[in-house]
């Protein structure tokens, strides 16, 4: 993958993925269907457990309201006589959900508030405010009848969307500023447990079976009969459990019919209780997790947005996706712990695979567009005009003509590139590989291909050419020329570059288009062409920057040059002539034309082509073709043919 579109990938991911976040918890329809899925996870999935071994309700039921002469407020000596029932039965604890706000019966009322005072084992009340709807003179009884370090809010958290219990209250400050906390945190802290000191979702404890619920309850009339046992060392929660009142909305009412999801407010805070005691933690959820769950989605679904598949396979994979994280979410919760959200991450998954698909779409736009100007600026106008002109040369139909190549590779540069970072590369090779072009278009010649560094054209095709050797002899020597002067010029500015070789030679070879209907690309093939490469390779061994087949040379009579040797290619038998083109001013130097009588005298077996060859060394020492004979001639050759070894 390009790093420049690491920017864009990125953005895709960010805002597929966080944009269905923010999207479901702004719109109350998504949230309201995000909690309903969430709610009915806990309801069907929560593990089953064991009944709570420490929490004991005694229930204020219709059959209790029923002894006596009113409902509410509940009676006063009643829940004197219960309260210290408890504390002889040895309960650990006492959490009393009743709300003291009015006064009843006075003796009663005195009663009840000397069995609150004179409660030996923790005692938790049930306590309100203003904030709760309590008058100015409720609030002032209340105050009154409940000692302030027995006191916890009897706040439940509902959510504001669809009224679900699904928070442990913290608690508040009171009116006098001092910290009050709820019932659950109070009674946490009755009992040396660290209270929460802020809201904390609910982990909802299991039943132990379908008919058995996850607390032991008793009427609390009962519990004066009841044996003691059932009582000792247990936390005791007192509160109603009626059908009229005090019944809350809690997950459970996704899967149960009726009362069985709407539970009264002492079952809930039973609930929140044993979680405190046992130390469970509630299920992982909130904005991290949405956050997190969303981007891993999106990114799911940009790398389906990037597979080279059909489109509607993409969506169908996508679907799959979607399906599966509605799948993985029950295995989540049941077996780990966690809630998983699915309405955000699903919608993330289609956000990233639409965006990628989007921009793919522009991206392979912007592809075609620039391989269309590629291909104007790359390959031959002439090639263009003939399509243009006859779009059956796109046919494949090979056709075998009299042609002339050139094949060009920079010395070293494989190397020499390894040194270099992408960007510098790119740069130093799309400015050589430029003019490189600029001149084979000049002179009518067709660049074939690009190999790496090296450049392949033909002087021929598609259009006939009389003068295609003229003109790719000409263009080699303004290669040279052009490349010589590229390389000078990095090399000033520090960068490396390697010396260009070129290999010129004609014959004729097939050319036209070979591939398939699907794919195919315009090209010579022959023996003729590989001759040219093979020449520029040679150019290593001879010790030149350009060398010319006879081939071509016979073709330009009047083009300088001179001989380098009769070169029998390896895997061949005949011996082809090569030549290095010359411009007028080197073919009329007095050392070429020192460089001609020695090279007659060594074609001929003349042993005085030794010497002369020795004093051309001296006067340049770095002369490839000089140097070349020189030692062949040492070494025992005596004539101009030479026998190649390798490539």
């Amino acid at each position: 993958m390009s790093i420049r579109r690491l920017p864009t990938i990125l953005s895709i991911l960010l805002l597929a993925g966080l944009l269905p976040v923010l999207l479901v918890r702004a719109a109350p329809f998504l949230q309201g269907i995000e909690n309903w899925v969430a709610d009915y996870r806990v309801a069907t999935l929560t593990p089953a457990q064991p009944q709570q071994p420490d929490i004991v309700i005694a229930a204020i039921t219709e059959d209790t309201l029923a002894r006596f002469p009113y409902r509410s407020p509940v009676d006063r000596a009643f829940l004197a006589d219960l309260l210290r029932v408890l504390q002889a039965k040895g309960a650990r604890a006492v959490l009393l959900d009743v709300l003291l706000d009015q006064p009843t019966e006075p003796e009663k009322d005195q009663a009840l508030a000397a069995a609150i005072r004179e409660m030996s084992i923790p005692l938790v009340v049930s306590h309100g405010g203003a904030a709760e709807g309590l008058t100015e003179a409720q609030v002032t009884y209340i105050d009154a009848f409940v000692p302030a370090d027995r006191r916890g809010w009897a706040n439940l958290v509902k959510d504001n969307l669809d009224g679900t219990v699904r928070w442990i209250f913290p608690g508040k400050n009171r009116a006098d500023g001092q910290w009050q906390a709820g019932v659950v945190p109070a009674m946490a802290a009755h009992l040396g447990l660290t209270p929460p000191r802020e809201r904390i979702p609910i982990a909802w404890r299991g039943r132990p079976d379908a008919a058995t619920a996850p607390f032991r309850q008793f009427p609390a009339h009962a519990v004066a009969v009841l044996p003691a046992a059932w009582f000792k060392d247990k936390v005791v929660l007192v509160g109603a459990d009626l059908s009229d009142r005090d019944r809350h909305v809690t997950p459970f009412r996704t899967a149960f019919a009726g009362n069985a999801g709407v539970l009264p407010g002492i079952t809930i805070h039973a609930h929140a209780l044993s979680q405190v005691l046992e130390g469970r933690t509630a299920p992982g959820q909130g904005g991290a997790l949405a956050i997190l769950a969303g981007l891993i989605a999106a990114g799911l679904g940009l790398v389906l947005g990037l597979v080279e598949i059909s489109l509607w396979l993409r969506a169908l994979l996508g679907l799959g996706v979607v399906a599966g994280i509605w799948l993985l979410a029950g295995p989540a919760y049941a077996q780990a712990n966690i809630l998983l959200p699915q309405i955000g991450p699903s919608l993330s998954v289609l956000l990233g695979l639409w965006l990628t698909d989007i921009w793919r779409g522009r991206r392979e736009r912007d592809q075609k567009r620039f391989v269309q100007a590629a291909f104007a600026k790359y390959l031959s106008p002439a090639l263009l005009d003939d399509i243009l002109k006859d779009p059956s040369k796109l046919s494949i139909d090979p056709k075998r003509r009299d042609m002339s190549y050139v094949f060009t590779d920079v010395a070293g540069f494989t190397t020499i590139s390894e040194g270099m970072d992408a960007t510098t590369l790119a740069d130093v090779m799309n400015r050589y590989l430029d003019g490189m072009v600029k001149v084979v278009f000049a002179h009518g010649g067709t660049v074939d291909k690009f190999i790496g560094d090296a450049v392949f054209a033909l002087f021929g095709a598609p259009r006939d050419m009389e003068d295609h050797a003229a003109r790719a002899a000409s263009c080699a020597l303004e290669l040279d020329r052009f490349a010589q002067g590229f390389l000078a010029a990095e090399t000033a500015a520090g960068r490396p570059f390697g010396m260009t070789r070129i290999g010129v030679h004609s014959g004729p070879a097939s050319v036209g288009n070979f591939g398939s209907d699907a794919r195919f690309e315009y090209t010579a093939l022959g023996d003729a062409v590989n001759t040219a490469a093979r020449l520029e390779g040679l150019n290593k061994y001879f010790g030149t920057r350009v060398a010319m087949s006879g081939a071509t040379a016979e073709r330009c009579p009047d083009l300088p040059r001179r001989p380098i040797g009769r070169i029998v290619l390896k895997g061949k038998t005949e011996p082809i002539a090569v030549y290095q083109p010359l411009t007028q001013e080197e073919a009329r130097s007095g050392f070429m034309q020192r460089y001609q009588a020695a090279y007659a005298a060594m074609a001929a077996g003349d042993a005085g082509a030794a010497p002369l060859l020795a004093e051309l060394a001296a006067e340049r020492p770095d002369d490839g073709p000089v140097a070349m004979h020189r030692d062949r001639l040492a070494k025992g050759g005596d004539s101009d043919l030479v026998v190649m070894s390798d490539k």
